[in-house]
């Protein structure tokens, strides 16, 4: 059972933003520097179905091959910052993931997984 609860999806990611937001110095709309609705147009953080399919893709290789990609150390993520990112949407995940991990939204993606398994 999702720690969220048997919520919706909608209601399981309001929840988490709202926690993050509580815990976040500045709004995350404020950061961007526009307020933001469901009908905007989104990329990166604010592409649902990117953030579902990262919240349940798996680590195709390496020592923590079949992990999900939310679930690696930030350690191993940074290293690929350093070595250099997977080509294609993997690259791009973990680029991502760097952030989410960076800025503690880890739930905000569990969510998203506990919602499509």
């Amino acid at each position: 059972m999702s720690t969220f609860g048997n919520r919706s999806d909608e209601a399981r990611f309001d929840e988490a933003m709202s926690h993050w937001e509580e815990r976040s110095p500045v709004s995350w709309r404020d950061f961007l520097g526009k307020e933001t609705n469901a009908s905007d147009e989104t990329d990166g953080l604010f592409d649902l179905e990117f953030l579902q399919r990262l919240a349940t893709s798996t680590m195709p290789f390496g020592r923590y091959k079949g992990s999900l990609l939310v679930d690696l150390p930030e350690a191993y993520v940074l290293w690929f910052s350093r070595q250099g990112w997977p080509k294609g949407e993997l690259g791009s995940m973990l680029q991502t993931l760097v952030v989410i991990k960076e800025n503690g939204l880890e739930p905000i993606v569990r969510a998203l997984a506990g919602a499509h398994r």
